[in-house]
């Protein structure tokens, strides 16, 4: 959450509606503004003008970069040398502080499937209205076949899938919440709460659980977040709907 910007839009009087009117944006776009994504260049300066501030006063995470270069900020916010290094309330918090949506990309991802509290957590924010999406392996799919007999587990990865799935199903019935099946190659899962991304890179032979961690936030389009995010709408595209 971006607090400079949002107290400098309520003592200008400003709306995030009356600022996307102004700048000809989406309102969805001023909103991710004021939840922490740094707009365009232009935009800031645009942004800046209307509330009467400095773009230092509004995002001093810049007040070093040379602006006339623009070059690209920093979107790398912490890294974990293993999956389950990574702390419980980071994941806890990844998806609570959802506004928009949450994507899930993984072949599995049974560990948080038997966490109640982010079952719930997911529960809630599906009915909030945020869009739920969860992408998991095809259990009957080549793919997982594969990815099976690389780590060396066999058939018993198949069998995660399907156990996630009984933990899932409680999504099913939520509206907004929407879980599909996949037959594709991942290099990396992908843990997404709007702009904040968790991402967890494969190495070949390793559990996932075992590989790195990297926690980005999607500053601008383009960025590095923005690859995982295009990554994840390829799948979502081509994966099918669980019936």
């Amino acid at each position: 959450m971006n607090d400079l910007l949002r107290r400098a839009l309520a003592d200008a009087r400003l709306t995030e509606a009356g600022v996307a009117a102004r700048l000809g944006v989406d309102p969805k776009t001023v909103h991710r503004w004021v939840a922490g994504r740094v707009p365009y260049p232009r935009n800031r300066t645009k942004v800046a003008s209307l509330v009467g501030r400095d773009q230092a006063d509004l995002w001093p995470q810049l007040a070093m970069v040379n602006v006339q270069a623009e070059p690209s900020v920093i979107d790398i916010l912490a890294t974990y040398p293993h999956r389950w290094a990574v702390p419980r309330p980071v994941w806890h918090q990844l998806f609570q502080g959802a506004r928009d949506e949450i994507g899930i990309l993984a072949y599995a991802g049974l560990f948080l499937a038997e966490d109640m509290g982010i079952m719930r957590a997911l529960t809630e924010r599906a009915r909030d209205g945020v869009c739920v999406r969860i992408l998991l392996g095809d259990p009957d799919g080549t793919c997982v076949a594969e990815r099976g007999s690389d780590e060396g587990v066999g058939e018993s990865m198949a069998a995660k899938i399907r156990n996630a799935l009984v933990h899932y199903s409680a999504l099913r019935d939520v509206d907004g919440a929407e879980i599909r099946l996949h037959d594709t190659v991942l290099y990396n899962s992908i843990y997404r709460a709007d702009g904040d991304l968790l991402i967890n890179p494969h190495a070949y032979g390793i559990a996932a659980s075992h590989a790195p961690v990297l926690h980005l936030r999607r500053m601008e389009d383009g960025d590095m977040a923005s690859t995982y995010v295009e990554s994840f709408e390829r799948v979502w595209s081509t994966a099918f709907t669980l019936s």
